[in-house]
């Protein structure tokens, strides 16, 4: 046979070759030598994929660990936004109870709910901006309270609006009592901590000690007496100085507040020089930045 004549023959031998060993196959499938082959087979691949099998694993642990990372943030989430609605929730319902309250401390009154628009807490000068004004009968002068405590005093106002000089601010000033023990001084924002003030003109003969309540005295013209203003945080005595030095922790945390009452009466005249304002520059408040 010639090179030629193999050339045409060599695909169908290939074919009937291939062909014989696929039937050879078929019909000894069941075979015990067979199934011994396969056997070894199977225990060969076996072996090689419980020596790589730690990467699938590997794989679908980092990510399970991402869904629930995801899964931790969102419940994160969840958490913070229920604690803020709750938050917001026992703060509406204190000021909702408030209104009784003020009903029985002061004849007469009557409390304006009012959302803080601004808070300028930056500086010695800090300022509040809240939703009400002139329309709402609002009055330079006004107390703002919450049911924790006192805010500060209505500084400026205009038709919708109006601007609060809070208690930190260093021109804030007000009487006050330390209820266990009836000693007055007056309480004032030294410019420093936010959550401190300083209590002055109480002498050293006072039994004063940390952790009496401070509120607002019957000498104020513009709250009403008994309005919380703090606790006292400590107390300290100043060689030659007949009176003590002492701080409190504000009962109201201005930089968390977003509500607040002004307090409206009937008969409102305010002092400026006797309570919170004196020696306020009005010149640099405009109306019309209200």
């Amino acid at each position: 046979m010639d090179a030629s004549q193999w050339d045409r023959l060599r695909d169908w031998a290939v074919f009937l070759g291939l062909l014989l060993v696929a039937c050879v196959v078929l019909f000894t499938a069941n075979r015990p030598f067979n199934q011994a082959l396969r056997t070894y087979g199977m225990e060969v691949t076996a072996r090689i994929e419980q020596q790589f099998a730690w990467v699938g694993r590997y794989t679908r642990a980092l990510q399970e660990n991402e869904a629930l990372r995801a899964r931790n943030i969102e419940l994160s989430s969840e958490v913070a936004r229920s604690r803020d609605a709750r938050s917001r929730n026992q703060e509406l319902e204190a000021m909702l109870a408030l209104q009784t309250r003020a009903d029985t401390t002061v004849a007469d009154s009557v409390l304006v709910a009012a959302r803080i628009l601004q808070k300028d807490l930056t500086q010695q000068q800090n300022l509040l901006t809240l939703d009400v004004g002139q329309r709402d009968g609002i009055e330079t002068g006004m107390p703002v309270v919450t049911p924790n405590g006192i805010v500060g005093t209505v500084l400026m106002v205009s038709p919708r609006f109006c601007r609060v000089l809070p208690f930190l601010n260093t021109d804030f000033r007000v009487p006050g009592t330390i209820e266990t023990v009836g000693a007055e001084g007056v309480v004032r924002w030294e410019g420093n901590a936010l959550n401190q003030l300083a209590m002055e003109h109480v002498v050293k003969t006072e039994p004063v000690e940390e952790g009496q309540r401070v509120s607002t005295s019957s000498h104020s013209s513009v709250f009403p007496s008994g309005w919380p203003i703090g606790t006292i945080d400590s107390v300290d005595t100043r060689p030659g100085r007949n009176d003590l030095t002492i701080t409190l922790r504000p009962a109201v945390a201005l930089h968390t507040l977003d509500h607040a009452f002004v307090m409206r009466t009937q008969s409102n005249d305010y002092d400026l020089a006797a309570d919170s304002t004196q020696g306020y520059d009005y010149a640099t408040m405009n109306p019309g930045d209200s």
